[in-house]
């Protein structure tokens, strides 16, 4: 029987309605709603089947053909669902937590299947009656866990946040390298590709890696096209759902690779980049909009694939069930075998946090098959080169196998986690939920009775109202343990973190209005959610590492600047400045604004003692911020004011906005007038977020002038300085140069304060000093080392310009002897130079060999040391 359009379309549309009425009826019975849809599609299936077989009248005859006629096989399950659910498996993970359990994630996703494939092959291989072959890609078909059914138990009752972010990297991948064995050993079946054990490995290994490098890059060349959609949400969010389907097709019919990890690339790199790319607004509809279409394939996958049960399951045997209890046997003891075994050793090797035996428990339990088995299968029975004998042996064995996982394992998991107490807080989050709750009844309580005499509540609902909420304080009161559970160190950890999430927070907010770039904001919320993630690791040390980190230029800055001084290109450089200087101005500004947030927030929460420390380790991340930012802003003052004008505009036009939806919600604007003046901000804002414009030699006359040694040179003379200087901006602790150096420059300290170390020696030089000149005067290697003990800005002069300049400038020359002099040892030979000039002023010559200066919490000797110009 034939279905025509009208009547596929009419099927899945009463296959949606039946989908939206096993929600409720899942939660009354306290089942997984991916388990309820198994059960109901093969009822679906059954029925159609015996209605069709039994002719109980056209009516019900057509009904069933038209549930049983659905244009459904392996391919739509394949090619239509399959991206959509791995891209959105991918978008909602936490790529940076999940990275922090890459090694078990992985075990559970490759060495797990790899196993689990082998000892079901090994295990049916005598018993089944068909070929090794045939055998191991049914272990390559069963082995691939579905994580729908395990997550939506496990954020019903709130299971542990790591056992979830565990399950759902395992799935997430497991996937990929299922499919990946069953296409190796399905080509070996089918005679099409005969592979050796090291080609197929070769195989399997490059289809990974091609996968992972095409998703990541389409992933980022959709993100880069984001601007030019101009911030439409409905348009970036069709350019991501066409992301998935590009990347899996090109990789499973054109490279050659595994279309799963090209989907799963593409997934994490969206969700690592996205919150920083997508304003606000936009990711948080996107997300919205991912779950629905994500909710809608998981259950028609589930409903249909359960649908074609009974087909597959046809012409079963007594024998059957044989064959289905050796592969749960040996299912089961290939994933404990690898939970049990090779998760320790990823612990001893120092590769993963310790997994509990809880978790290894419940993650053995929890490994559920589901629609992508089935799909698989079935496209083993559609293959007309698979003998019929091994079509119907996959068909059995698999569908039973899902089978029982849904109906026994899916049922129970929900009661394991109870029973292994995994849905329950720890002691510390406990005692803070305890200490959170306290505060937060007893704030509301206060505002109720406000808001009731604001109304004109009488008093008797008031009190009574209040009566009980006053009833809740004293409870949580009284069961507070919040001092004795939580220590002093653990809650300076606590509100770390509370300030680094914040600070995101803020950041996005500010990003919402427009009012940072996408790179620099990418930037900041690495760096604040790097904070976070220091503070959990290794408390306050972590913390201050990750916020030293931010301070330190990358790899684009280096080599911005190398270009800049190599070849005169200033372009990259001047980005790069542009960007620093944005990034510096808004780390310092959100800093500053948090002080309100410690004071009305952490410190009722955390005591006044642990948010005086917190405040005390924010204070010199501030002072560090301050300092740098000093530094450019005395070299680029004009940029800095432009800066912070636009930031102030930005946020004028925010409140301004806000002002007028508080209009219209008292109804004194009309929509009307209300979307003028919306559409008048937004040209307004427009205007402003245009990129400034930087330059990176404004007010180099200027700032030569300002140096001692080159007071009374010729206007000319400056000029040509000029235009041959290179500008240098190094951090604390970071190396200008080292020992045994070629000395190709000279070095002019426009700003800050470095150390040269000589001869046994320090010399302290700051702002107007010069150094390196020694070397250049009389060519030879570096004899000692300088390093920056602030943020500095050097004005860098190679040497063929600076002998040049000391030939056309005499007095130059005598200065410049004078301050070699000063720092030469006794038996130094003077440099010969033309007639006497006046001294330049003096550098501080420290008589003891000082200490290290890298500056509060700023890396030591031997970090960051750049190679010479």
């Amino acid at each position: 029987m034939l279905t025509t359009l009208p009547h596929t379309l009419l099927a899945i549309a009463l296959l949606l309605i039946v989908v939206s009425a096993i929600q409720p009826l899942a939660r009354w019975l306290m089942l997984s709603s991916t388990v309820m849809l198994a059960v109901v599609g093969v009822l679906l299936g059954g029925g159609a089947t015996l209605l069709l077989n039994l002719h109980e009248g056209p009516a019900l005859t057509e009904a069933a053909g038209m549930l049983i006629h659905i244009p459904v096989n392996a391919e739509v399950f394949l090619f239509i669902f399959l991206p959509i659910l791995v891209f959105h498996g991918a978008l909602s993970i936490d790529v940076r937590r999940l990275a922090r359990d890459w090694a078990p994630v992985l075990v559970m996703a490759v060495v797990a299947v790899v196993v689990t494939t082998a000892a079901i092959g090994f295990a049916l291989a005598p018993i089944s009656g068909v070929p090794l072959t045939a055998c191991l890609m049914l272990g390559a078909i069963v082995a691939t866990t579905d994580p729908s059914a395990v997550v939506g138990i496990f954020h019903e009752i709130g299971a542990n946040s790591r056992l979830t972010r565990l399950v759902e990297g395992e799935s997430l991948l497991n996937d990929a390298a299922a499919i990946s064995i069953f296409t190796i050993f399905l080509a070996q079946l089918t005679g099409q590709h005969p592979a050796a054990p090291l080609q197929a490995a070769l195989t399997f290994l490059s289809s990974f890696g091609g996968g992972l490098l095409v998703g990541f890059v389409l992933a980022r060349l959709m993100l880069a096209a984001l601007p030019w959609l101009g911030g439409n949400r409905t348009a970036e969010v069709t350019l991501t759902l066409a992301l998935p389907y590009v990347a899996y097709i090109l990789c499973d019919e054109v490279f050659g690779f595994s279309g799963v990890v090209a989907a799963a690339a593409a997934g994490l790199t969206v969700s690592a980049v996205g919150p920083s790319t997508f304003r606000p607004q936009s990711w948080q509809f996107l997300q919205d909009i991912w779950a629905q279409l994500s909710f809608w394939a998981s259950s028609m996958v589930f409903i249909l694939a359960s649908m074609l049960v009974p087909r597959l399951m046809l012409g079963m045997e007594q024998r059957d069930l044989l064959l289905i209890g050796v592969t749960i046997l040996a299912a089961t003891a290939a994933r404990a075998a690898v939970l049990f075994g090779v998760m320790p050793i990823l612990l001893v090797l120092r590769l993963s946090q310790r997994v509990p035996i809880p978790f290894k428990v419940t993650m053995l339990w929890g490994g559920l098959r589901g629609a992508i088995t089935l799909a698989l299968a079935l496209s083993v029975t559609e293959n007309g080169a698979v003998p019929s004998q091994v079509q119907q042996f996959v068909a059995i064995v698999a569908t039973g196998y899902v089978l029982s996982t849904l109906l026994v394992n899916g049922t129970t998991l929900r009661f394991l986690v109870h029973f292994l107490k995994l849905d329950r807080l720890s002691p510390a989050d406990q005692a803070l939920r305890n200490q959170v709750v306290a505060i937060g009844l007893g704030e509301v309580r206060d505002k109720l009775r406000d808001t009731a005499g604001d109304y004109g509540f009488s008093a008797p609902p008031t009190a009574h109202v209040a009566a009980l909420y006053d009833r809740r304080v004293k409870v949580e009161t009284a069961a507070n343990t919040f001092d004795t559970a939580i220590s002093d160190r653990e809650r300076v950890t606590l509100g770390l973190i509370t300030f680094a999430s914040q600070e995101r927070s803020v950041l996005l907010e500010l990003f919402q209005e427009q009012g940072l770039s996408r790179r620099v904001m990418e930037s900041l919320l690495w760096s604040a959610e790097s904070m976070i993630d220091g503070a959990r690791a290794e408390g306050r040390l972590g913390y201050i590492q990750a916020a030293r980190r931010r301070l330190q230029p990358g790899p684009r800055f280096h080599v911005a600047q190398w270009l800049h001084r190599q070849f005169r290109i200033d372009k990259p450089l001047m980005h790069c400045m542009a960007e620093r200087f944005e990034m510096l101005l808004l780390s310092r500004l959100v800093a500053t604004s948090m002080a309100r947030f410690m004071r009305r927030r952490m410190e009722p929460v955390l005591g006044e003692r642990v948010t005086e420390v917190v405040r005390d380790i924010v204070g010199r991340r501030e002072e560090l911020l301050q300092d740098a930012m000093d530094t450019l802003r005395l070299q680029y003052p004009g940029y800095a004011e432009a800066l912070e004008t636009r930031l102030l505009r930005q946020l004028g036009i925010r409140l301004e906005a806000e002002e007028y939806a508080t209009l219209q919600r008292e109804s004194l604007v009309g929509e009307e007038l209300h979307d003028e003046l919306m559409r008048g901000l937004e040209a307004m804002r427009q205007q402003i977020a245009r990129p400034l414009q930087f330059n990176i030699q404004s007010g180099l006359d200027k700032r030569i002038a300002e140096f001692p040694v080159f007071a009374g040179l010729q206007e000319a003379l400056l000029h040509d300085l000029a235009m041959s200087v290179t500008s240098r901006f190094v951090v604390p602790g970071e190396w200008i140069y080292r020992p045994r150096q070629r000395a190709r420059s000279v070095y002019f300290i426009s700003r800050g304060e470095a150390v040269l170390q000589q001869d046994g020696r320090e010399v302290l030089l700051t702002h107007g000093d010069v150094l390196g000149e020694a070397e250049v005067i009389h060519p030879a290697r570096r004899a000692g080392r300088a390093r920056a003990t602030s943020f500095c800005h050097l004005l860098e002069l190679g040497a063929a310009d600076f002998h040049r300049l000391l030939a056309e400038a005499p007095e130059l020359a005598h200065r410049i002897e004078r301050i070699t002099e000063q720092r030469a040892p006794a038996e130094a030979v003077p440099v010969p130079v033309p007639a006497s000039a006046p001294a330049p002023t003096p550098a501080a010559v420290l008589p003891e060999p000082a200490p290290a200066l890298p500056g509060p919490g700023l890396p030591g000797p031997g970090r960051l040391a750049p190679r010479e110009g």
